[in-house]
């Protein structure tokens, strides 16, 4: 069956022949070219076909020498009109190597043909691949580092730029053992999640000479484990160059890699990719690939496959690197190492977002190191808990139904519409105030509170603090569904972050930084290219209001759920600690929130199934904090 690409190919062929029909009288043609020119022309058709397939009959070892270094593109070719002459014919033939995308490499060669009995055949030589090769020769294909724009920091610092590597690899002609290799690498290497498990049958099914490939590790990360495996038997290494971000965990789900083409990225856009291009893959990497990716400077010239020969080290082709363009963000390096700091510690998997509160500026996007490419932080669509009290408390003392003072039922348990609601802590609070029981994470109050809330209050609030807008960072994110009105129940489980509210980290952070400022603005990220729709600016909210809401978020801190850090160096934090129940288990599992500022800086935390209180969310805010400080 015809691939796609060879009908492709053979659709651009010129056909070849030129046979006229010459008419003579009414009832009589003679053609203007002979029988000998029409079989010429289609054995190199048959013979353009299969070197566009990467087969050259009779020559395949030798052809595979000659373009090895090319790695295993295929040309483009497009044949002139063949001339016949006394049992040998030839045509020109155009051939156009795709050597990168935007990199195209074209010249003219000439096929020769021979007739053998009552068939024509190609006589190849090197020469046919290219007019200035003789035997022995070889195509040598070099490009430059990776001229890949950078993605920048809030002070126009690049955050990737090219770093040194190592490519671990085996050639199979060395082991002496698979299993014994495998085993030794993967204990060497579990570290850098590398599974060895499949690499006996690998290196079994490979070429004896192939590099196997295991992982690419920084430089410096190889010098640590080389003592380990540069001496078994089997392991082969190359240096190279890769675009990075300074560690390995560096907002990498928000950054994505740069890493070789894979074989969806050549099937999904086959003219622009072939094998070894690279490709940013997730995140901004991806999102911005085409403004990223530069072109490499590129040449071929003559190499030999022996001895040296008069040709070896002609230049047969140079094409000029033209850079990638720059993708600037607002991320602070410093804040965004204490995020990734604090994530790595974490024993479960855990999201951290930093927004300055001054002007909306994303500081830090941080995930677990073992979610990879998963951007919790961004993309997560989870309920809130009780880090939605701030929302439903803003409503609530904006439109007077509370004060600080104001006397609030807080139940152990408390029963609305059949369900039974009660709090993380499985107590309650006598004769309770609205700053006591929100200090306290007091469920069963802002259960029995909602219906003050009206209808739509606790959704119009949430919207005056972004969730649920439609956002443009340059990047896409989560930005939360509130569930609002329906039945009494519903209502109830609204006003603490249950039922069918749910957000991101992201919303929660720039909801929490819109409350310390006194107005919700768009949390920004990409800043270049700028992007195309901004949300606009929120209201501003009541100043007495969003007061009294730092107040008790103060004594979240000072005297309620979040004492944990009260001893946190530096000015004083705000905050509301959350446990958020999901799923149909009975009891149902919980995630850990905190959210809230310090100084000028606003974050939320959340922590994935981190159980039903909110000490892990706390740790890894108290770790957050602490790095800033150090």
């Amino acid at each position: 069956m015809m691939s796609a690409r060879n009908a492709h190919t053979r659709s651009r062929l010129r056909r070849i022949t030129a046979c006229l029909l010459i008419p003579l009288t009414a009832g009589a043609l003679v053609t203007a070219c002979s029988a000998e020119e029409d079989a010429a022309t289609r054995s190199l058709e048959s013979f353009l076909a299969a070197w566009q397939d990467g087969s050259v009959a009779g020559h395949d070892e030798e052809y595979r020498k000659v373009t090895a270094s090319l790695g295993g593109r295929a040309p483009e070719l497009n044949a002139g009109d063949v001339n016949v002459d006394e049992g040998r014919a030839s045509a020109p033939v155009t051939v156009a190597w795709p050597l990168a995308p935007d990199v195209r490499w074209e010249y003219e060669t000439t096929v020769s043909l021979a007739k053998s009995g009552e068939q024509w055949q190609v006589e190849w030589t090197p020469s046919t691949v290219h007019p200035d090769l003789q035997a022995g020769d070889r195509l040598v294909l070099r490009r430059s580092q990776d001229p890949r724009g950078s993605l920048l920091d809030a002070a126009g610092a690049p955050i990737t730029q090219s770093r040194p590597v190592v490519l671990v690899g085996v050639q199979p002609s060395k082991v002496t053992s698979a299993e014994d290799l495998a085993a030794s690498l993967g204990s060497a290497l579990e570290p850098d999640g590398v599974d060895t498990g499949d690499l006996p049958k690998r290196i079994k099914e490979a070429e004896p000479d192939a590099f196997v490939p295991v992982v690419t590790l920084r430089k410096e990360r190889y010098l640590e484990v080389r003592p380990d495996i540069y001496e078994l038997p089997g392991t082969v290494f190359r240096e190279e160059s890769r675009v990075l971000a300074p560690t390995r965990d560096f907002a990498r789900a928000l950054l994505g890699t740069v890493d070789p083409v894979t074989r969806e990225d050549i099937e999904a856009d086959p003219e622009r990719f072939r094998v070894g291009d690279q490709k940013g893959h997730n995140g901004l990497q991806e999102l911005y690939d085409q403004r990223l990716r530069g072109v490499p400077g590129m040449t071929v010239s003559i190499g030999t496959t022996g001895d040296a020969g008069a040709n070896s080290g002609r230049e047969l082709f140079r094409s000029e690197e033209r850079p990638g363009a720059a993708v600037a963000t607002t991320l602070d390096p410093r804040t965004q190492n204490a995020a990734d700091k604090a994530v790595a510690e974490a024993t479960k998997n855990t999201a951290v977002v930093a927004v300055r509160v001054s002007d909306g500026s994303v500081l830090a996007v941080s995930n677990s190191p073992e979610l990879g490419a998963q951007n919790l932080a961004m993309n997560a669509q989870v309920p809130p808990g009780s880090t939605f009290k701030v929302v439903s408390g803003l409503s609530l003392l904006n439109s007077g139904a509370v004060d600080l003072d104001t006397s609030v039922p807080c139940p152990v348990t408390t029963n609305v519409g059949g369900r039974e609601f009660k709090n993380a802590w499985d107590g309650g609070i006598e004769n309770a105030t609205f700053r006591e029981a929100f200090a306290q994470s007091c469920n069963t109050a802002f259960a029995l509170l909602a219906p003050k809330l009206g209808q739509d209050g606790l959704a119009k609030t949430a919207g005056e603090l972004g969730i649920g807008q439609k956002w443009d960072m340059g990047i896409p994110a989560y930005t939360g569904s509130v569930g609002s009105g329906g039945k009494p129940v519903d209502q109830a489980a609204a006003a603490f972050g249950q039922g069918k509210t749910v957000v991101s980290p992201m919303a929660m952070a720039a909801a929490t930084a819109g409350a310390a400022r006194g107005q919700w603005k768009q949390p920004s990220l990409v800043t270049d290219p700028a992007p195309a729709a901004p949300a606009p600016d929120g209201p501003e909210l009541d100043a007495a209001a969003v007061e009294k809401l730092r107040t008790v978020m103060r004594e979240v801190v000072t005297d309620g759920s979040g004492r944990a850090l009260d001893s946190v160096a530096g000015d004083p934090v705000f905050g509301k600690t959350g446990t958020a129940e999901y799923g149909t288990e009975t009891p149902p599992r919980s995630h850990s929130w905190f959210t809230g500022w310090q100084g000028d800086i606003a974050f939320a935390v959340f922590v994935e199934d981190g159980g039903n209180e909110a000490s892990l969310a706390l740790a890894t805010t108290e770790k957050f904090l602490r790095n800033l400080t150090s």
